[in-house]
C-alpha cells in the first residue's frame, strides 16, 4: 500500500535546491560587479549578495565577504520585520546601529513577493570609496562617526517601483564623484532587481508548498550538520587573548579575550574580558562581531553545510554592552569593521586552537591594511584598497603568501587600473620574502606595495599587526609585522596625513605564523 504522505527530501535534493539559491546570488553578484562604475567594487569586488526568507532568515549566498555576510544574516530579522514591504520596495541603509556595518558599506534591501505575498528578501552590500566623509577614502582616522560620512538609516529608496530622487540626491550631493556614486547605486538596485525576478521564477517553477517545504528541510539539514560537527569538539572551556596595536588616539594594546564553552548543545562564545569601546574607530557593533564568530565555526563545518540560517544555530555569542566588539552609538567604527573584525577571528582562533590542536592553524597576517586617499575639489578623487598578506601555518603544510585572509575576500586593485584612473605610480609591488613566521610549516609571506604619488594628496592609513605580531602555534614562530613608510620614514599604523607629488609611500603586509618546531627541535 502506498503511503499518502510527502517524501523527505534526501541530501541531494536539499543540495541541489541549495546551489540553485547559491547561484541566484552569485548571478546577483556578476552582474553587480560588471555594471558599477568605481574600480573599489569593478575590480577589488567589495560586495556580497545574499537572499532571505519572509522572517529575514537567511535562505542562500555567493562566497563573497564574510564580514558583510555574517553581519546581514544577524541583522535581517531585526531590519525586516514590523515593515509593511510592497512589491517594488527597496530599502537603503548603511547605519552600522541599524543593521549595517560600517558607513562605505551600503546596503539595498529588497522583498521579494510571489501571487500577492511576502516570499523573501534579496539584499546586498557593496564598499563605497567615498560616502562623503571629508577624508578622502572615507575611512578616516576618526573619533566620531559623524567624521565617517553621510549616515543612512533604514529608508525606502524605491517606493513600489518609483525611484525617490530626491532623496538619493541627499546622498550624492556630499559625494565627491556623484557620476561613479550613482553608477554603482544603479549597479546595486540592478542585482535585487535580478534576485527578485530570479527568486521569484524558482518559486514559481517549484510551487510555493514544495519549496517551503525544501527550505525548512534544509534549514533542518543544515542544523543537524552544525550539531554533529560541534559535538566532536571535546567538551569544557577554551580562552585566548589577543590585542589590537592602538586606537589611533593614545591607546595602545586593546585586549580582545574570548572563552570558548563547548556544551552539549553547541558553543557559547564569551567576549568578557575584552576592552571597552575606545576612543578611537576600532569599535565594533555587534552584528560584525557575530559575523566573525560564524566564520570561524563555518570553516569547521564540512564542506557540503549549506550557507543557510540553521548553519549558524548552535552558536551563541555574549558581549558586554559597550565593549569594543559590542559598542554602542556615537562610537566610531570605520576601522571595527576591518580590523577589530580580524582580530576577533584570530581570538576565537587561539581558543579553538586548544581545544582542537591539529585543526586550526597558527594566525594569519591580521590586518586588511586599509590604504585610502585622494583629494577633495572640482577635480577630486577618492581611492581606497586593502592589501594581502601572510597566511597562517598548520600542522600539514606552510601558509600561502601574497593573499587576502578570513573576513575579507576581495582582490587587489590591479596596477594598470589603479594607473589609469588615479594620480598614482605603483613603483613595486612584490612578495614580502622571509615575513612568514618560521618552523616545522612556515607562515606565507606578505606583500610589498609602494605608492609613487603624481599630484598632492591626502591620506589615511588603518592599519594593524604592526606592534603585535601574528602568533604561531605549537613552537613555531610569529610572523613578522608590518610596517608603513613615507620617503623611507616610519609612520604609525594609524595615521592621516598630507602628500605631495613625487612622495612614496610603502606598505609591507605581515607574515603569518608558523607551526610547529623543526625536526632538529631548534627555530
Amino acid at each position: 500500500m502506498t503511503s499518502s504522505k510527502k517524501k523527505s527530501p534526501g541530501s541531494v535534493e536539499l543540495g541541489l535546491f541549495s546551489s540553485r539559491i547559491a547561484a541566484i546570488c552569485e548571478e546577483m553578484g556578476a552582474l553587480l560587479g560588471r555594471v558599477a562604475f568605481s574600480p573599489n567594487i569593478r575590480d577589488r569586488l567589495d560586495y556580497s549578495c545574499a537572499l532571505f526568507n519572509c522572517q529575514g532568515r537567511l535562505l542562500g549566498q555567493a562566497t563573497h565577504i564574510p564580514v558583510h555576510l555574517g553581519s546581514m544574516a544577524y541583522a535581517m530579522m531585526d531590519l525586516t520585520r514590523d515593515r509593511q514591504w510592497k512589491n517594488g520596495d527597496m530599502l537603503i541603509l548603511n547605519d552600522p546601529y541599524r543593521g549595517g556595518t560600517h558607513l562605505p558599506d551600503v546596503t539595498l534591501v529588497a522583498p521579494v513577493h510571489v501571487n500577492g505575498e511576502l516570499f523573501g528578501f534579496c539584499a546586498n552590500r557593496a564598499h563605497h570609496a567615498d560616502i562623503g566623509s571629508d577624508a578622502p577614502g572615507s575611512m578616516p582616522v576618526s573619533d566620531t562617526l559623524d567624521e565617517e560620512g553621510i549616515l543612512i538609516p533604514p529608508t525606502l529608496l524605491i517606493k513600489r517601483g518609483q525611484l525617490d530622487d530626491d532623496f538619493l540626491q541627499t546622498i550624492l550631493t556630499k559625494i565627491t564623484s556623484p557620476v561613479t556614486a550613482r553608477g554603482d547605486f544603479n549597479a546595486q538596485i540592478a542585482a535585487n532587481l535580478l534576485g527578485v525576478d530570479r527568486l521569484s521564477e524558482l518559486v514559481e517553477t517549484m510551487g510555493t508548498d514544495v519549496f517551503t517545504q525544501r527550505e525548512n528541510a534544509l534549514q533542518v539539514w543544515a542544523g543537524t550538520l552544525v550539531a554533529s560537527s560541534l559535538a566532536a569538539i571535546p567538551r569544557g572551556s577554551f580562552s585566548f587573548v589577543d590585542y589590537l596595536d592602538d586606537d589611533g588616539h593614545g591607546q595602545f594594546d586593546i585586549p580582545i579575550a574570548v572563552t570558548l564553552e563547548f556544551k552539549k548543545n553547541g558553543v557559547r562564545v564569551d567576549f568578557s574580558g575584552t576592552a571597552m569601546q575606545v576612543g578611537g574607530n576600532l569599535n565594533c557593533p555587534m552584528p560584525v562581531t557575530a559575523a566573525a564568530v560564524y566564520y570561524v565555526f563555518r570553516c569547521l563545518m564540512p564542506a557540503h553545510t549549506p550557507a543557510c540560517y540553521g548553519a549558524l544555530q548552535g552558536v551563541s555569542i555574549s558581549a558586554p554592552r559597550g565593549c569594543l566588539v559590542n559598542a554602542g552609538p556615537p562610537a566610531a567604527v570605520a576601522a571595527g569593521n576591518v580590523e577589530t573584525s580580524s582580530r576577533i577571528v584570530d581570538a576565537v582562533c587561539g581558543a579553538l586552537a586548544k581545544a582542537l590542536p591539529e585543526e586550526v592553524p597558527a594566525a594569519s597576517q591580521g590586518s586588511m591594511n586599509n590604504i585610502a586617499m585622494g583629494r577633495r575639489g572640482v577635480e577630486g578623487w577618492d581611492y581606497y584598497e586593502t592589501l594581502a598578506g601572510g597566511l597562517g601555518a598548520s600542522h600539514d603544510g606552510n601558509g600561502q603568501s601574497a593573499r587576502h585572509s578570513h573576513m575579507t575576500n576581495t582582490l587587489n586593485t590591479p596596477v594598470e587600473i589603479l594607473e589609469l584612473n588615479y594620480p598614482l605610480r605603483i613603483r613595486q609591488y612584490k612578495v614580502r620574502r622571509g615575513s612568514g613566521g618560521d618552523g616545522e610549516f612556515r607562515g606565507g609571506d606578505g606583500v610589498v606595495r609602494e605608492y609613487q604619488f603624481l599630484a598632492d594628496a591626502e591620506v589615511s592609513l588603518l592599519t594593524e599587526r604592526r606592534r603585535h605580531q601574528p602568533w604561531g602555534l605549537s613552537g613555531g614562530d610569529a610572523g613578522m609585522g608590518g610596517q608603513n613608510e613615507l620617503d623611507g620614514e616610519l609612520l604609525d599604523p594609524k595615521l592621516r596625513f598630507n602628500t605631495t607629488a613625487g612622495q612614496t609611500l610603502k606598505i609591507m603586509t605581515p607574515g603569518g605564523g608558523g607551526f610547529g618546531l623543526r625536526a632538529n627541535g631548534d627555530l
